[in-house]
């Protein structure tokens, strides 16, 4: 008994000890450790391996490109006769494949078409298509797991995923072009993913008819003229910090871009235009922190900026300037109000709504607005500086029962709400909520002008 009592002791100790050390472990990590330089892990489920006969008829008469990949020397340039091939393909070496245009491979509707496990290689000028439409097993037209590689003019059609980044660093992926399967929005796949990939430059890539294109825990990527069009969201960063959105155009999506717990990251110069429908939102920030938005021009959306408990972190700002928001429902809602948003030199022309707060603001202030033009403001410019005499002063009048009472917002601009905020503004039943103050409007409207 005596033995068995002290053995008994010594696997507790172990296990306190065990327990005690994952602790310290977490502890240090942290939730936002930075994980990339970790070991490279399995990151998949087994792929299930398909037989001829279980693909598509188009495919059994077709050669298998593997038997030209399996030929190549690790390192050569592969630059296989035109044609159609039959895959999946998977590579395990250093390779340069270039069709040229003119080579197409096709899975048969089963599985991922192609898989590049190597680092330090160059796929160019293929056609990617048939894949499966399994979520459980990511089935995709191009597979991407090594480093320093370069995916240039493919195109990913007839896919449920387009091109799946996952630990990969240090790549190049340009002048692509992705199109989903023809499926519901809801269940088509990634027209283009990065999960735990960093330092990547996605450039120039056409994603269309697809879902999403995302970022998850992948940090310094560069997204910078790529074309978006009829997806639900262009870019969704979720725990992604310091990514760059440049140059890009995005119409038609349900989201422009979407920043979800990230720390840092900027969007310059991009044109996202007709994000519309019951959640359409140009850009939105989700407990975010210390993002700049500069140059954009977000149009004819249902919200141009949208933000929810942002900045998060303390101290922390997002900067929202020079900017043209014209023609959305709502040009910037704040869901939540946590101060910290500098609002410099932006262009608000005919929104419904300029700018609105999910409940009352309880103190205007926090946010810091400096320098924007409103095609609202009611003042003279005097002494010709360019800046109004007055303060431009914003106040929920009306505006304020859809606010509260969102069904009620299918009313907006109806005769009898137009009515009734007229009223309100004529003789107020009640101290009309002060949403926000520029101290120093523009005058003059900026030259500028909007791409649609």
């Amino acid at each position: 008994m005596r033995r068995l009592s002290l053995l008994s002791r010594g696997v507790l100790a172990a296990g306190l000890l065990a327990a005690t050390s994952i602790g310290q472990t977490e502890q240090q990590l942290g939730s936002n450790a930075d994980l990339s330089t970790a070991p490279r892990v399995t990151i998949d489920r087994p792929k299930p391996t398909f037989m001829l006969r279980e693909r598509d008829p188009r495919v059994h008469g077709l050669k298998p490109f593997q038997a030209l990949v399996d030929a190549a020397e690790p390192g050569s340039i592969l630059k296989p006769p035109p044609g159609t091939y039959a895959g999946p393909v998977e590579i395990n070496k250093p390779l340069t494949i270039d069709g040229g245009g003119q080579v197409v491979i096709d899975a048969g509707d089963k599985g991922s078409v192609m898989v590049l496990n190597a680092s330090h290689s160059v796929l160019r000028g293929l056609r990617l298509t048939g894949s499966g439409d399994s979520h459980d097993t990511d089935d995709s037209c191009l597979d991407v797991r090594g480093h320093h590689n370069l995916i240039e003019h493919v195109v990913a059609d007839n896919c449920l995923f387009g091109i799946d980044l996952k630990q990969v660093n240090h790549s190049t992926v340009r002048h692509n072009k992705v199109r989903s399967k023809n499926l519901e929005l809801g269940v088509r796949g990634d027209g283009l993913r990065l999960w735990y990939s960093n330092d990547n430059l996605i450039e120039g890539n056409e994603i269309i008819d697809s879902r999403d294109m995302v970022a998850w825990y992948s940090h310094r990527n560069r997204f910078v003229e790529n074309l978006g069009r009829r997806s639900r969201y262009s870019i969704h960063f979720m725990f992604a910090n310091d990514n760059v959105v440049d140059r890009n155009r995005f119409y038609d999506n349900a989201v422009g871009v979407y920043f979800m717990y990230t720390e840092g990251g900027a969007a310059t110069n991009n044109i996202i235009s007709h994000a519309t429908g019951a959640t359409g939102m140009g850009i939105g920030f989700k407990e975010a922190s210390g993002t700049l938005i500069e140059n954009n021009e977000i149009i004819y959306c249902g919200i141009g900026i949208g933000s929810d408990l942002s900045p998060f972190q303390p101290d922390s700002t997002i900067e929202i300037r020079n900017n043209r928001l014209a023609f959305n429902g709502i040009a910037i809602q704040f869901n939540s109000e946590t101060g910290g948003n500098y609002l410099r030199d932006n262009l608000f022309e005919g929104n419904l709504t300029q700018v609105s707060y999910g409940g009352r603001s309880d103190n205007p202030t926090k946010n810091f607005w400096a320098g924007n033009y409103w095609d609202d403001y009611q003042g003279f410019d005097r002494d010709g500086d360019g800046q109004g005499d007055n303060p431009h002063e914003l106040y929920a009048y009306a505006d304020q029962i859809w606010i509260d009472l969102p069904m009620a917002r299918f009313f907006r601009s109806s005769p009898v709400l137009e009515l009734l905020d007229f009223l309100e503004r004529l003789a107020p039943f009640s101290a009309p909520d002060l949403i926000l103050r520029d101290e120093k409007p523009r005058f003059f409207k900026p030259e500028r002008s909007a791409v649609s």
